[in-house]
């Protein structure tokens, strides 16, 4: 990892505060900061671990768990949770083993709660890999997942 990481810090030589843009690049192009990135980019940028851990974990955008292959969003906002959302979220939890924030052990499902997507007349809404699936009940929960399971 470390000759890729070195690719994509290179062009962020010498930039003062250039903390951020280095992870959000870190992040772009691995999909999570791991523990080896920190260390990589706190040596790059003179930093301690400790100062780089506390700038990506201060803001919400970055993620230290690698993500899924399928990214499974449930919206537990205001239309969705009345319609059931909890519901959809338990059944998703119960089927793929994990919760909210979690990804699956062989890195296949990441899932994810979210406030509002904004498909309130949806409701309840999951989203797996920027697809929307509206009405959802927790058989039809199960279906979707089987199906996304099945194209590999």
């Amino acid at each position: 990892m470390k000759k890729g990481l070195a690719n994509i810090l290179a062009p962020y030589k010498g930039e003062k505060g250039s903390t951020i843009p280095v992870l959000q690049r870190v992040q772009e192009e691995l999909g999570y900061i791991s523990e080896e990135a920190v260390s990589e980019i706190a040596r790059f940028l003179k930093l301690s671990e400790n100062e780089v851990f506390g700038v990506a974990s201060f803001y919400a955008q970055f993620r230290f768990v690698r993500p899924g292959e399928h990214s499974i969003k449930v919206c537990l906002g205001t239309a969705c949770h009345v319609r059931g959302g909890e519901r959809i979220m338990e059944t998703m939890e119960r089927e793929l083993g994990i919760s909210s924030g979690g990804t699956t052990g062989d890195y296949k499902f990441g899932m994810d709660r979210v406030a509002c997507f904004g498909s309130c007349a949806l409701a309840p809404v999951m989203v797996i890999d920027n697809k929307v699936y509206g009405r959802m009940t927790p058989a039809k929960a199960k279906e979707i997942l089987t199906s996304v399971r099945s194209q590999g």
